[in-house]
C-alpha cells in the first residue's frame, strides 16, 4: 500500500509551477504508460493552460479554479469538482493558480 498526501503535493508543486517559466509542473502519483491506470498531478500558474486529445480522462480539482474548454462549450472547476473531459480535444485553463489530479485509462 502506497498514501500520498494530495493536500502537500499539491501545495508543492504550486510553488515550482509559480516559479516556473512555463507557468506549470505535473508528477505521476501513481501508474505509468505500463499501467492500465495513470494518476498525474498538475499545478498551472493563473493563465496558463494545457491541452489534451480525447481519451477516458477525469480531472478532480484539488486548489483553485479551472475552465475546461472543448469546442464553444465549457465548464467551470473548484475545488472538490470531478470534471469527466468529453470525447474530443479540449484545454484545462487555470482562471487561478490551480492544482487538480488527471486519472487516465489506457
Amino acid at each position: 500500500m502506497t498514501r500520498v498526501s494530495l493536500a502537500a503535493l499539491a501545495r508543492d508543486l504550486l510553488a515550482l509551477a509559480r516559479a516556473a517559466d512555463t507557468g506549470r509542473i505535473a508528477t505521476t502519483v501513481h501508474g505509468g504508460y505500463d499501467r492500465w491506470l495513470r494518476q498525474t498531478l498538475m499545478a498551472l500558474r493563473q493563465g496558463e493552460h494545457i491541452h489534451e486529445h480525447p481519451g477516458e480522462v477525469t480531472a478532480h480539482v484539488l486548489h483553485g479554479r479551472v475552465r475546461l474548454v472543448a469546442g464553444r462549450d465549457s465548464w467551470e472547476g473548484r475545488p472538490g469538482d470531478l470534471l469527466v473531459m468529453p470525447e474530443r480535444r479540449h484545454r484545462m485553463e487555470a482562471v487561478q493558480d490551480c492544482a487538480f489530479l488527471f486519472t487516465t485509462a489506457r
